[in-house]
């Protein structure tokens, strides 16, 4: 995935939106139990977040066909939802998820956008 700067910051934007307004959920353990729920329509999944938290959410978010993007830091995306850091963000609104899907689509010409 190759999101330029400028959509890296708005999709950042997007996902502290999504938090503030309960349109998305934080952390490993909430993402989990909300995708074995289907309640998770995206995620955004930071690629600098420990080898354990991944292997507990990257299978069960493939397993549920859960589309993901992959942002590079950890701290980046916890700061968008006003934590230090935050391995996963699970979008429960299924517009806010379907704006973010778009963006990340429309994000590079030809290159995978996401892990399915």
């Amino acid at each position: 995935m190759t999101l330029s700067a400028m959509d890296h910051a708005k999709l950042l934007r997007l996902v502290g939106l999504g938090v503030r307004g309960k349109g998305a959920i934080v952390g490993v353990e909430q993402v989990r139990e909300g995708a074995k729920k289907n309640k998770v329509a995206y995620a955004i999944v930071a690629m600098d977040a420990s080898r354990h938290s991944l292997d507990k959410i990257v299978p069960l978010l493939n397993a549920r066909r859960v589309r993901f993007v992959e942002v590079p830091s950890a701290a980046a995306l916890g700061g968008a939802a006003g934590r230090e850091s935050a391995a996963v963000i699970g979008i429960v609104d299924r517009q806010l998820a379907k704006g973010i899907r778009d963006l990340v689509e429309s994000g590079s010409e030809g290159t995978p956008q996401e892990a399915v």
